[in-house]
């Protein structure tokens, strides 16, 4: 009976294994972990760039450094590849960068610096999923700039980067009001990279911000995304059952977007950043999942393989 048992125990516990290794987060041993620069895949990134020069309007905001995207393919766990354009350029994000609350509000959690309330997880919802700036700015007099600044610069993640153009960085309260804290580069009071923002979806689905149990409950908190516009547009029409994971953010003419698509196929699970400087933003960003998806379907070769840490 005990054998039988063992099995039993055993068996369950290896379905279970399979079965969480299909979804969200993934799991990867660490020797898998690379920088993300160095899964660059020189046929994506070809293929990235002939879709987006196609279009005149898109070539002159790419050479203008007004318009940068960044794409993770995902659909092999075991051969990573990325592309970017104007991958290192730092732009005005909006409330894109609102994901570096998020990850902040976790480790404070995790290091009993914040308390997990029922209200304060409320607001992260609303702060992501609807955007909520009331909530945004709850959050960051929460924790504070310094916190946010020392989680964004932490050599563990190191999401903001002055020696590579920068990265992700919120330094001024959503409404108005208060101190500021900018980024020293360009004084951006909330600015992204792709770059920065491709490792941060990556990290996130292989369970690597701050533990595999925080990234899930952050994929929780980013997915299901309550505004149906830009990316989430056009993917809940050509995929409708694709489980996505989003944030994005427009004033003015500042557009941005990220999203990772987790399709019921692997040849349809990515990340995608957009980051955009024109008045016609937001139909750029709806119109850039077909010709990015058709950059993913070319046949592409790779000689590494990993995950982003550095």
């Amino acid at each position: 009976m005990k054998k039988k048992a063992y099995f039993l125990l055993f068996f369950i516990g290896y379905n279970i294994t399979l079965y969480s290794q299909k979804g969200l987060p993934m799991h990867v041993v660490d020797s898998k972990i690379h920088p993300l620069v160095s899964l660059t895949n020189s046929n994506l990134q070809k293929g990235l760039e002939k879709e987006l020069n196609a279009n005149p309007e898109w070539k002159n905001l790419i050479a203008s450094k007004k318009m940068a995207v960044g794409v993770v393919d995902l659909s092999n766990q075991d051969e990573v590849k990325y592309a970017s354009v104007n991958g290192n350029h730092m732009m005005y994000a909006a409330s894109l960068p609102k994901i570096a609350i998020l990850l902040s509000a976790m480790d404070a959690f995790e290091k009993g610096e914040l308390k997990e309330t029922p209200t304060i997880k409320n607001d992260m919802r609303l702060m992501i999923s609807k955007s909520n700036n009331q909530a945004s700015t709850r959050m960051i007099d929460r924790l504070g700039y310094q916190k946010i600044e020392s989680v964004m610069t932490d050599p563990k993640y190191m999401f903001y980067d002055e020696d590579k153009g920068g990265g992700l960085w919120v330094g001024k309260r959503y409404g108005g009001g208060g101190d500021t804290n900018r980024e020293p580069l360009k004084h951006l009071s909330h600015a992204a990279s792709v770059i920065q923002v491709c490792r941060y979806y990556y990290l996130l689905a292989y369970g690597k911000l701050v533990n595999e149990n925080r990234s899930r409950q952050m994929l929780d908190i980013m997915g299901d995304p309550e505004l149906h516009h830009k990316f989430v547009n056009t993917v809940e029409k050509i995929a409708p059952n694709a489980k996505l994971f989003r944030k994005s953010g427009s004033w003015k003419s500042y557009h941005s977007d990220s999203i990772l698509v987790w399709g019921n196929e692997p040849s349809r699970r990515y990340i995608l950043v957009a980051l955009i400087d024109d008045e016609n933003g937001e139909q750029i960003i709806r119109n850039l999942i077909k010709p990015v998806e058709k950059a993913l379907k070319m046949k592409t070769t790779s000689t590494k393989s990993g995950l982003v840490i550095n």
